[in-house]
């Protein structure tokens, strides 16, 4: 029995020998290959790199004011017996917003006509018999008189009768109204807003130091989230002479125009001030860029020849950069890139210097100086 056992130990022994001895040569054979393998060349995306021209602006944020805006009011009180315009409605100048009860006003109108024509024919025979010498000067000039006080009564009571009338004084875009019919108003209440919205002014401040750059007439562009899709078009009409003693800004106003009227009054918005001149610049597109609290840096792709292979592989280099402007997806390199030169432009993050690749852009991420995202 213990001799049985015995050889079945020694049996065992030599079979994990065996299957310990064939498994440590494949670890060897893998090792070996592993200092022989060449790991696959990665894909990237890539771009070269050339030099452009961006235009320079002064953003701000301003808020939108109407060309012409007033809340029409009434100068004399009374009681409405028509509304003559809808909420929001378009009107032109003069048109006929309300009409107030005039019952009284026309009857002493009619008092003051009668007693002006009593005064002029009275005026009449007064001369007649100043030329026959029957009247003294007094009675001609106390006639005339006369006369001159009735037609100034009459011009008072109708200029108090057209004041009844309430009129659009130009043209624009109504507000919601703010009197019913019936209401009896007193003077200077109001009756309903109205702007003229094309063109449209814009109010913004920017800092002093920029005051020099600015001038009449520039051109500038406006943007809100209330049209995110359209940028508006107009320019600089006036830059105050005052600066903000609390902020040490300046105030602008830009004309704008307005077509279809999508902004409104009270509007917030994005100003930026187009300026003359153009910077020279090296863009690269953002994520070219691997930041780091050390140094920031790209990965430029050279190419590098093996003689005796007759073969070329392009392989990376990493680069240490220094940033300068950003505008949209871009941003500008002022130091450590030079025209002509080939960057990757996406996954940085996973690249080391001396790492093969190849290029394939049909992936590639499109960069835009202004992008639009759908959702931001």
């Amino acid at each position: 029995m213990l001799r049985t056992l015995l050889l079945a130990a020694i049996a065992v022994a030599i079979l994990v020998g065996a299957i310990v001895y064939a498994k440590l040569e494949q670890f060897s054979a893998m090792g070996k290959a592993a200092e022989t393998m060449v790991p696959p060349p990665e894909t990237v995306t890539a771009m070269t790199v050339e030099k452009a021209l961006w235009e320079q602006s002064i953003v701000a944020v301003g808020t939108l004011a109407p060309v012409q805006g007033v809340t029409v009011s009434v100068e004399v009180g009374g009681r409405i017996t028509r509304i003559g315009f809808d909420s929001g409605a378009d009107v032109e100048a003069g048109a006929v917003l309300l009409q107030m009860d005039t019952a009284s006003e026309e009857a002493q109108l009619a008092s003051a006509e009668a007693s002006a024509a009593l005064a002029k024919a009275d005026l009449a025979r007064v001369r007649a018999m100043d030329a026959r010498a029957l009247a003294s000067k007094d009675a001609v000039d106390a006639a005339e008189a006369r006369a001159k006080e009735t037609l100034a009564q009459v011009g008072n009571m109708r200029a108090l009768i057209a004041k009844k009338t309430v009129r659009a004084p130009f043209s624009g875009r109504l507000g919601l109204r703010l009197v019913n019919l019936g209401e009896v108003l007193s003077e200077g209440d109001p009756i309903v807003s109205l702007q003229t919205l094309d063109p449209i002014y814009v109010d913004f401040s920017v800092p002093q130091q920029q005051l020099g750059r600015l001038q009449g007439g520039m051109r500038v562009r406006v943007s809100t989230d209330a049209a995110p899709d359209e940028t508006f078009s107009g320019a600089i009409i006036a830059v105050s002479p005052e600066v903000d003693t609390t902020t040490r800004s300046v105030r602008v106003r830009a004309q704008v125009s307005n077509p279809g009227e999508q902004l409104h009054a009270g509007m917030f918005a994005k100003v930026e001030v187009v300026l003359p001149d153009q910077q020279p610049v090296l863009p690269i597109p953002a994520t070219a860029v691997l930041y780091a609290p050390y140094g920031d840096s790209v990965f430029v792709i050279e190419t590098r020849r093996d003689d005796a292979a007759k073969t070329t592989d392009q392989v990376l280099r990493q680069q240490f950069v220094r940033l300068g402007r950003a505008r949209g997806d871009f941003v500008d390199v002022t130091d450590g890139l030079s025209p002509g030169e080939t960057v990757v432009t996406t996954g940085v993050f996973k690249l080391s210097s001396g790492m093969q690749v190849v290029i394939d852009n049909r992936l590639a991420p499109e960069a835009s100086l202004a992008p639009q995202p759908r959702d931001s």
